[in-house]
C-alpha cells in the first residue's frame, strides 16, 4: 500500500505540533528560534508533500526553503547598502 496525501500532510502537522511544544519548553533566548522553525515549516509544507515520502524530510525541506528565501533577501539588502 502505498503513501497517501493526506498521511504525509497529517505526519507534517503531528511533526509541526510537536516542535512548537518543543520550542515551548525551551529557554526564553532559544524560545523565539524554536517558534520561527515551526512558522518556517509550515509555510512550505503542503507543496513539499507532493515530492517526499517521509514527513520529516518535508518539514526540513520546508525549513530550508524559507531559510534560503531569508539568506537571499538578507545578502541582497547587504550588497545594497556596500554598493551604496
Amino acid at each position: 500500500m502505498g503513501r497517501t496525501f493526506s498521511s504525509i500532510r497529517l505526519g507534517v502537522n503531528n511533526m509541526a505540533d510537536r516542535w512548537a511544544r518543543s520550542a515551548r519548553a525551551l529557554k526564553k533566548e532559544g524560545r523565539k528560534y524554536g517558534e520561527r522553525l515551526v512558522e518556517l515549516v509550515k509555510t512550505h509544507s503542503s507543496e513539499a508533500f507532493v515530492a517526499c515520502d517521509d514527513p520529516l524530510e518535508a518539514v526540513v525541506f520546508s525549513a530550508l526553503v524559507e531559510i534560503f528565501k531569508r539568506q537571499d533577501r538578507l545578502e541582497a539588502g547587504v550588497e545594497k547598502y556596500v554598493d551604496s
